[in-house]
C-alpha cells in the first residue's frame, strides 16, 4: 500500500451518512459541506433530509437522499448504489443512526432489546459490509462509527444502549484490525452526552429522571472534532476530557469505577 499524506483531505470526498435529519448527523454533513463534498443522507424523516439537502446545496455541497428505516436491507443497498450512480463511488461511511431507551433491565419487553440493537448495531454491520467492496476503491476512504463512551464504561438504566455501544466498539476494533493492510480506516467516536433529541425520540422511558443535562456538548461541536479526528486518520475519539476519565478509571481502578457507577449512575 502506498504512503498516504499525514492529514486526509475531505475535499470533494463521497459520503453516506445515516441518521442525518436531525443532532449530530446534521451538524456533521453541514460542516462536510464546506468542503464541497457529495452527499447520500438517510434517516426517517423526510421533510427534514428535504430541508437538510437544500442547506447542504447552499453551501456548495452536491446532495442526493433517501428516507427510509436503516433497520432494512433494501435501504442499504439503495444508499450504496444512490452513491455509486450518482458520484462513481463512494469515500467515507458515517455510521451515526441511533436510538436508545431508559428504564430497568428486568421489568423491559425483551423487544426493546431487539429494537435498539437492530439500529444501533446490526443496521451498522451490515451497511458496513454493503459498502466495503466500494470503499476499496474509494479515495483515501474511511468508516466512522459513531459509539459512545458508554461503549466503554457502561451505567444502570441504560443497559440495552449501552449493550449496543459495546458491540460498535468492538466491531470497530475487530473490522480495523481485518483492514490494516487496505486503504480503509476505520474511526470509532465515543462522545458523552449532546444536545440532542436523543432523550425526546427515546424508544422508551420507565423512569422519573431528567436525563437532559446542562453540560451536554453542542453538535456543531461534537462535528467539527470528528472531522478533526477524521483529518488527522485517528482511530477513536472520546469527547469530552471527562469522559476520557471516566474510561480510564474503568480500565485502571474498576472496582472503584463499579462502585461509583452503581452509586451515582442513576
Amino acid at each position: 500500500m502506498a504512503a498516504r499524506p499525514f492529514f486526509r483531505d475531505l475535499t470533494g470526498k463521497r459520503i453516506v451518512l445515516t441518521g442525518a435529519s436531525s443532532g449530530l448527523g446534521k451538524a456533521i454533513a453541514i460542516a462536510l459541506a464546506k468542503h464541497k463534498t457529495k452527499f447520500v443522507i438517510n434517516a426517517r424523516r423526510e421533510k427534514e433530509l428535504v430541508e437538510l439537502a437544500g442547506t447542504l446545496r447552499d453551501a456548495g455541497a452536491q446532495c442526493e437522499f433517501i428516507a427510509g428505516d436503516i433497520t432494512q436491507p433494501n435501504v442499504h443497498s439503495s444508499l450504496i448504489a444512490k452513491c455509486v450512480e450518482s458520484y462513481d463511488g463512494i469515500d467515507l461511511l458515517i455510521n451515526n443512526a441511533g436510538i436508545g431507551a431508559m428504564g430497568n433491565f428486568e421489568s423491559a419487553d425483551p423487544q426493546r432489546l431487539r429494537q435498539i440493537f437492530e439500529v444501533n448495531f446490526f443496521s451498522v454491520a451490515q451497511l458496513t459490509r454493503t459498502a466495503l467492496p466500494f470503499l476499496a476503491q474509494g479515495d483515501d476512504p474511511m468508516i466512522v462509527n459513531i459509539g459512545s463512551v458508554l461503549g466503554h464504561r457502561a451505567v444502570p438504566l441504560k443497559s440495552e444502549y449501552c449493550a449496543s455501544k459495546f458491540a460498535v466498539h468492538g466491531f470497530s476494533d475487530a473490522l480495523r484490525a481485518e483492514l490494516t493492510d487496505s486503504a480503509i480506516d476505520v474511526l470509532h467516536v465515543c462522545p458523552a452526552t449532546i444536545d440532542t433529541e436523543f432523550f425526546d425520540a427515546a424508544v422508551e422511558d420507565t423512569t422519573e429522571r431528567n436525563w437532559k443535562s446542562a453540560s451536554a456538548m453542542k453538535p456543531d461541536f461534537v462535528a467539527k472534532k470528528i472531522l478533526l479526528a477524521m483529518a488527522r486518520r485517528q482511530h477513536e475519539l472520546i469527547l469530552p476530557f471527562s469522559a476520557k476519565i471516566l474510561t480510564w478509571m474503568d480500565r485502571i481502578l474498576p472496582t472503584l469505577a463499579n462502585r461509583l457507577v452503581a452509586r451515582f449512575g442513576r
